[in-house]
């Protein structure tokens, strides 16, 4: 039983940062646009950079597990941050919805910090060899 676990916890950590990682690629790619909105919803453009940090790499260092448990919380409180920020105004659109998809993506980001990376990722590589 032990290896499905790992396996379904390999496939969670490969289908969780999708998401993260093209939105990533999406503010490096657009980034002047993406400040600029950054900056229409109040919050300061300096931070585009931490994000894309965070989306990208994090997102790269989920995927491979790498410093998983600390990516995933620090995913998790941002991803709750970005749904007040950005999502909070009920009556714009799908707002609501992107809202709850946020929380239910911090809910994963928690479960993997506190259950772990698996037995395939580097986390895993690094902690037998010490």
């Amino acid at each position: 039983m032990k290896k499905l676990d790992d396996a379904g916890v390999l496939l969670a950590r490969i289908l969780m940062p999708i998401l993260f990682i093209v939105a990533g690629w999406g503010k490096i790619s657009g980034y002047a646009g993406t400040q600029q909105y950054m900056e229409a919803m109040g919050v300061p453009g300096f931070l585009l950079p931490l994000t894309i940090l965070l989306e990208f790499g994090g997102g790269l260092a989920i995927l491979f597990g790498f410093f998983t448990r600390t990516t995933a919380i620090i995913t998790a409180v941002f991803t709750l941050l970005t749904a007040f920020l950005f999502h909070g105004d009920f009556s714009q659109g799908m707002n609501s919805t992107m809202f709850m998809k946020n929380f239910t993506i911090a809910g994963g980001y928690l479960l993997l910090a506190i259950f772990g990376p698996g037995a395939y990722s580097i986390d895993r590589v690094l902690k037998k060899n010490w």
